[in-house]
């Protein structure tokens, strides 16, 4: 018996061990991410530079570009990753399926619905537009719930009701850009495709307040989530607050990626491969929330600079993420398939 104990807990604190490792192992890759995104571009820049414009020195030349461009991108494309990955992790956490992520239910064509309303029809620009498309987020996400809704809130239903509203809203939205004139429709596509060109600070200020309240709420019901996952009947038999966790989650999760959305647009599958990639680097064990986050960061900063310099012509973040997303889906609906038939 007591060798029995002693295994379990010398397995747990390996898992403990091996999750601080990897969430270590993401930081230091995130910051040489960081720093490789300041320092490369049209025109590298050494390290001492580096440290030079970030003192506040006016090095020649290098300022402007430093502080004024490659900073805030990569501070976007941090926030944005970060807040996608948490938003993502804690839907696929909580209804217990890969596929819940908010791109795929609808929550994020919401989003976009409504800014390619504003910026087309309405001809809002600026932050309104990101303000009514935080609403719309928060509203499709109400409607899928209440859709969903038969005395209780099933997984797979609310999928598949957010997989049908998320295909009305792209075909209203394909309409509407069928509509729009050659002067709004050229804004509302760079909108689309999710990116973070011609970042600025002031759009990273909300992403980071959102993330700082919601990503809080989030990590405080870490260890509910989790039991969570053994199932509702035993999550309730350990004191876990079902209805209050999940409406809690809910409404942080639908926070943090309606934000993203309308800070960077919708980039593409981040919130969706994010916690199945912290996942597998964890083991599968314990709380994905932090290291999903993590994930979402460096898939963004990572995809963002291949998409600058690394292919034949300069795409947006978010064709570069669809373009490592799309396939994964593809796997991911064939695997739960042949699960489905027994194969």
């Amino acid at each position: 018996m007591t060798r029995t104990i002693a295994a379990i807990a010398g397995q747990r604190h390996a898992r403990i061990r091996r999750r601080a490792g990897v969430l270590a192992c993401l930081t230091g890759l995130l910051a040489l991410g960081v720093l490789l995104t300041l320092m490369l571009g049209q025109k590298a820049f050494s390290p001492a530079t580096l440290w030079q414009v970030l003192q506040g020195e006016d090095a020649t030349g290098a300022g402007f570009t430093i502080r004024s461009l490659r900073l805030p991108r990569a501070l976007l494309s941090l926030l944005a990753g970060a807040t996608f990955g948490l938003g993502g992790a804690a839907f696929q956490t909580l209804l217990r399926n890969p596929l819940a992520s908010p791109d795929i239910i609808g929550i994020s064509a919401g989003a976009s619905t409504s800014a390619v309303f504003c910026i087309v029809v309405l001809s809002i620009t600026g932050p309104a537009v990101s303000a009514y498309a935080v609403v719309a987020g928060l509203g499709v996400a109400l409607l899928i719930y209440l859709l969903a809704w038969r005395g209780e809130v099933s997984g797979a239903r609310l999928i598949l009701v957010g997989i049908g509203l998320s295909a009305m809203l792209q075909s209203l939205t394909a309409y509407i850009l069928s509509r729009a004139p050659s002067w709004s429709l050229q804004e509302a596509m760079r909108w689309l495709s999710g990116s973070v060109n011609g970042a600025q600070l002031d759009q990273a200020l909300p992403l980071l307040l959102v993330l700082a309240v919601c990503g809080s709420l989030l990590l405080l019901r870490a260890h509910d989530l989790e039991m969570m996952r053994m199932g509702d009947e035993a999550a309730a038999a350990l004191g876990v607050r079902l209805g209050f966790t999940r409406i809690t989650t809910i409404l942080a999760g639908v926070g943090l990626v309606a934000t993203a959305t309308a800070s960077a647009g919708p980039i593409a599958f981040v919130a969706f491969l994010s916690g199945p990639i912290a996942a597998r680097l964890t083991g599968r064990d314990g709380p994905i929330l932090l290291p999903a986050a993590a994930v979402g960061a460096l898939l963004v900063l990572i995809c963002d600079f291949a998409g600058q310099f690394l292919m034949p012509a300069r795409y947006p973040v978010g064709i570069v993420t669809g373009i490592l997303g799309a396939p994964y889906l593809v796997a991911l609906i064939l695997r739960e398939n042949r699960k489905g038939t027994g194969a």
